[in-house]
């Protein structure tokens, strides 16, 4: 099963997702061939010494990881090279604290590679015995991050009706889990009685593709199934397709304007849901350029204290046959992030104005439309912007 890694922690999550980062990291070591989340470490976490022989031997556990696993061969060659000789230049001589040290050769790490997934991540508990073989989370390790991931609902962040009976749908993850799949199909329900849609992703860091299909099936008829990515995968040297399902239960929500919110904290399998409905032609873009990482991975162990995030695979779009990766998701009306939701709404609202006929139905939409356009943008908050990487 092919999965995207969570590119950023979502805004408001931090301490939540901080305490499941060392289960998580569990769970990414042992899944195959790639990881849906790798949450970074609490930066509140105790420091700790690092000597010249921990540093050397860390950049050369991520070498050679680098050489083994990642999706392009050359790339990670070059990478581990370059990484190699940094170090033999002295570039980490001095960098005695662990957190320093891992900073500055994460840093390294994407300069070098130029790819928006590559991180370097240290903790300060002892992480879990693995080299490039996975082990299997314990049952109480599952059962925890289980319960965690149920009080941030699997994602689905907020349903509602907007004025105008536009439906609004905010994820901040594509969660794979079977709980998240019955949240969607709910969601689903709730939502098909709208006459438009607004899918918010701009707090998404990532997720499951399997996610993806089950949202993207319910916005198409279902007479045929729609491709919608492929992932080619290294180990195996293989692509695995992911379509819509023909079969799923419930209504279909078709025929209706579909709008998408992003950012430029929108990251990895969020920017595929986006880059999925502006290349099938089911939507509309609102908002930032997103992040730009279009490579899943897995996971890796460096040692007891480090571990990397390293793409095995790469997404392949059926239809403009290559992906997002280090140009983002380009939107298709171009607007601060804090303005797009007010944007979307106004738009929805203009188009059905445009379809509508009753005179009643028409009076309450350009009501609604008016309170729209006097409603206060939001205040997003998300950061300063991130340098897009280039291939």
């Amino acid at each position: 099963m092919m999965r995207f890694p969570s590119l950023f922690t979502p805004c408001g999550w931090a301490a939540a997702l901080a305490a499941l980062a060392a289960l998580l990291l569990c769970a990414a070591l042992a899944a195959s061939p790639a990881n849906a989340q790798f949450a970074m470490p609490s930066p509140d976490q105790p420091d700790m010494s690092v000597d010249a022989r921990f540093r050397a031997a860390t950049v050369e556990s991520l070498a050679t990881a680098l050489e083994r696993r990642y999706v392009f061969p050359d790339a990670a060659k070059k990478t581990a090279a370059a990484l190699r000789a940094r170090l033999k230049k002295g570039a980490y001589d001095g960098l005695d604290g662990a957190k320093a040290f891992a900073d500055s050769l994460s840093a390294d790490y994407r300069a070098i590679g130029k790819d928006r997934h590559f991180r370097v991540g240290y903790w300060s508990r002892e992480l879990p015995e693995s080299s490039l073989d996975a082990r299997e989370p314990s049952p109480d390790e599952k059962a925890l991050a289980t319960e965690q991931l149920r009080r941030l609902n699997y994602g689905f962040e907020k349903i509602q009706r907007l004025m105008g009976n536009v439906g609004y749908l905010e994820l901040r993850m594509f969660d794979g889990s079977p709980e998240a799949g019955a949240l969607a199909q709910s969601a689903m329900s709730l939502l098909a009685q709208s006459d438009a849609l607004i899918v918010d992703l701009r707090r998404n860091g990532g997720g499951d593709p399997n996610l993806i299909a089950v949202i993207l099936s319910w916005l198409f008829d279902g007479t045929e199934r729609v491709h919608i990515n492929d992932f080619y995968e290294r180990e195996g040297n293989r692509t695995v397709q992911y379509w819509t399902n023909t079969s799923q239960g419930g209504p279909r929500y078709v025929n209706k304007e579909v709008y998408v919110l992003t950012s430029r904290r929108t990251g990895s399998g969020a920017e595929e849901f986006a880059y999925d409905i502006k290349n099938l032609k089911r939507g509309t873009l609102v908002g930032e350029t997103t992040a730009g990482a279009a490579n899943p991975g897995s996971a890796v162990r460096l040692n007891a204290h480090f571990a990397a995030f390293i793409p095995t695979g790469r997404a392949i779009n059926p239809i403009t046959k290559t992906n997002w990766e280090g140009v983002g998701v380009e939107p298709d009306v171009k607007v601060p992030a804090d303005d797009a939701l007010k944007t979307a709404h106004v738009a929805a609202l203009n188009h059905l104005i445009d379809q509508t006929k009753d005179p009643d139905r028409l009076a309450s939409l350009q009501r609604a439309l008016q309170m729209a356009k006097d409603a206060p943008v939001e205040a997003m908050d998300l950061g300063p912007p991130r340098a897009t990487a280039s291939k």
